[in-house]
């Protein structure tokens, strides 16, 4: 894998890097700033050393450092002047500039409608490549949302959409209505994925492949516990870093005994590997089934260039299987219906096998397409 040889985006023609460059952190404002975000300057130089390496996919959102990340982004585009060649990707959602408003947040209609033309303005561009939900409201039909992302790509404001954060069977209902109805098909699901946070491979993963929704993924280094950076103590952790903040590791639910044997494990295999932790941990995620691409975050170049090189090996099947071990998240019910001994019961005893594992290779390589 590399940063120049892209992938099909879930059942689409969207080709996109398998590392995409996530700018939430970009701007000092709001609940990602601060000390955490980085500055104009800072900012620019990741944009622009992602860009330079290859990299097409920039992930960004209205709710991050209060739109500042946006207008960084619609700033270092048009100083770049490169707008088409970038698929642009943000999501809408929270009500981050008016509080008390209760329809400048949510899913709605209403609110889709008013957050995408802020988006653009700020974006400096008229048009969206890929439009997400940002988080599930618990109120809007699946249906509102459907319909409304098909009106805004026949008026040009969007190029694609998909779904962040949303329950399976949510994103079953909008994809199969959209489907019913000749509407504008979702291509993508953004969702939460490392070795410390497994859980979308029981219904998550099956669901995309089937249904033609690749899968992006956020926070790969599990909010950065896999970074190397920390190791357990008596305190709950040792280590520089958010995750000993006020807002960190224990509020999180991260320093658990589970997890500092995932991050033994990982520290064992990267030695061998003779590789950074944090390296090896997106690797392993961007070679998992139904990932499109792997979400990685910067606040120095140095860091950024670490990550991009995360591509430049591969995991040996022995070292993968002790990662995938050490990691393996309990399988919730039925799941553990649908292997052996259930499945020989339900076919007479004869052995049914799976078909080989496949989709995985790049595009303009004289290979299958891999959609992600």
């Amino acid at each position: 894998m590399s940063m120049d040889r892209y992938y099909l985006l879930g059942r689409s023609g969207l080709r996109v890097s398998p590392l995409s460059l996530g700018t939430m952190t970009f701007g000092k404002e709001g609940t990602y700033g601060g000390p955490w975000g980085s500055t104009e300057d800072v900012s620019r130089t990741l944009f622009n050393r992602y860009l330079d390496a290859g990299g097409n996919f920039v992930d960004t959102a209205d709710l991050y450092t209060h739109g500042s990340s946006e207008s960084l982004i619609g700033k270092f585009l048009e100083e770049r002047g490169d707008r088409d060649r970038v698929v642009l990707t943000t999501k809408y959602t929270y009500n981050a500039t008016r509080p008390g408003d209760p329809n400048a947040g949510g899913n709605s209609r209403k609110n889709m409608l008013r957050a995408v033309e802020a988006s653009l303005k700020r974006l400096r561009t008229d048009y969206i490549d890929l439009y997400l939900l940002h988080t599930w409201d618990r109120l809007t039909p699946a249906e509102e949302v459907v319909r409304t992302f098909d009106d805004l790509v026949r008026a040009g404001k969007i190029r694609y959409a998909g779904l962040s954060d949303v329950p399976s069977w949510y994103a079953a209902r909008a994809q199969t209505w959209a489907e019913a109805h000749a509407l504008t098909p979702l291509i993508n699901l953004q969702l939460q994925y490392s070795l410390v946070e497994r859980s979308l491979e029981h219904e998550y993963a099956p669901l995309a492949q089937t249904l033609g929704m690749g899968i992006t993924t956020w926070s790969p280094l599990g909010a950065g516990l896999l970074s190397g950076k920390y190791r357990p103590s008596e305190a709950g952790a040792q280590g520089e870093g958010r995750l000993n903040s006020a807002i960190g590791g224990h509020q999180l639910g991260l320093f658990t005994e589970r997890n500092w044997r995932i991050v033994s494990t990982l520290e064992q295999v990267s030695k061998e590997l003779g590789r950074d932790m944090s390296q090896v941990a997106l690797n392993w995620v961007a070679t998992q089934p139904g990932v499109g691409s792997v979400i990685i975050g910067a606040t120095n170049p140095k860091q950024l260039d670490g990550n991009l090189a995360a591509l430049d090996f591969r995991i040996p099947a022995e070292l993968r299987r002790q990662l995938d071990e050490a990691s393996a998240p309990p399988v919730p019910f039925p799941h553990g219906m649908f292997s052996n001994p259930y499945q020989l019961n339900l076919h007479g005893n004869a052995a049914v096998g799976d078909k080989p594992a496949g989709y995985s290779q790049p595009v303009f390589t004289g290979a299958a397409p891999r959609v992600g």
